[in-house]
């Protein structure tokens, strides 16, 4: 009786959160089905369950104790949660969930739950696509950003190219770098990887903060390769700039970009992170 009345509060919790997010979870899914910059998220979900499952021993021996501070999130969640449905804006929506989360840990277990529990949140929270106007703001400088140094890439390589805005003309073919090609996809895919190799290799904020910022310029510089290289292709065969290589290439880059992150981590613990003893390394 008293492990069932132990268990009660949680049931019914699980069972409003399934009421209340029942369509935003699975529109969602939908989501990362349709659009391949977000498909990670079904890698990341249960990555993020997986880490939260690891934390099972020390939570375990974590004091469990209720904090009121934690109804302030779940205030704001709620709130998020309002604003969204009636303004039809799904990452509120969306968002309000990983708050819920967080609030309720944070309210019934203590903020000793929610600091080792903080990671796999902002896992889940990275899977959140960003809203149509913020993504269509990122998009287009991008896109220009990702045209215009590609031309002057393909142009000190010798290949003859002219711009017009975020349309590359080559002799034989015209190629327009879209939305797709911005970056902007593989910034959110390398993001992630920052954040799992900031947890994996790094332990410091400022080293975790640095190398989740230098996500953006390594992203930024593979797509400019990626679309120089297109060019490059697309100048002798107009084909190769469409179908199989254009979806292999967005593969490969991604591929590269990690591992220059990796390398990029690594760097960063060994000079900030390894403490010198005796004058060798410990």
């Amino acid at each position: 009786m008293r492990r069932a009345a132990r268990w009660a509060p949680v049931v019914v919790l699980g069972g409003l959160l399934i009421a209340l997010y029942a369509d935003v979870v699975p529109s969602m899914f939908v989501r990362w089905w349709e659009d391949e910059g977000y498909s990670h998220g079904f890698l990341v979900v249960p990555l993020a369950g997986w880490l939260a499952w690891r934390q099972r021993a020390a939570l375990a021996g974590a004091p469990a104790e209720r904090d009121n501070r934690g109804l302030i999130l779940v205030c704001l969640a709620a709130a998020s949660y309002v604003i969204g449905k009636l303004g039809a804006e799904f990452f509120l929506t969306r968002m309000s969930l990983v708050f819920m989360l967080a609030g309720l840990i944070w309210t019934f277990r203590g903020w000793g739950w929610l600091k080792r529990l903080a990671f796999p949140l902002l896992l889940l929270a990275s899977t959140v696509p960003l809203p149509v106007l913020v993504y269509n703001r990122l998009a287009g400088p991008l896109q220009l950003v990702a045209s215009a140094a590609s031309t002057e890439l393909a142009q000190a390589i010798g290949i003859s190219v002219y711009r017009d805005g975020n349309i590359i003309h080559l002799a034989t073919t015209t190629l327009g770098v879209a939305e797709a090609c911005s970056g902007l996809r593989s910034i959110s895919s390398l993001a992630v990887a920052a954040l799992l190799l900031c947890y994996l290799e790094l332990r410091r904020p400022l080293t975790r903060v640095t190398l989740v910022l230098m996500a953006l310029p390594i992203a930024v510089l593979f797509n400019v390769i990626r679309v120089a290289g297109t060019a490059m292709l697309s100048e002798r065969d107009p084909l190769m700039g469409t179908g199989f290589y254009h979806g292999f290439s967005g593969w490969l880059i991604f591929l590269c970009g990690f591992g220059l992150l990796w390398l990029a981590a690594r760097t960063l613990k060994v000079l900030f992170e390894t403490r010198l003893v005796g004058g060798g390394t410990q």
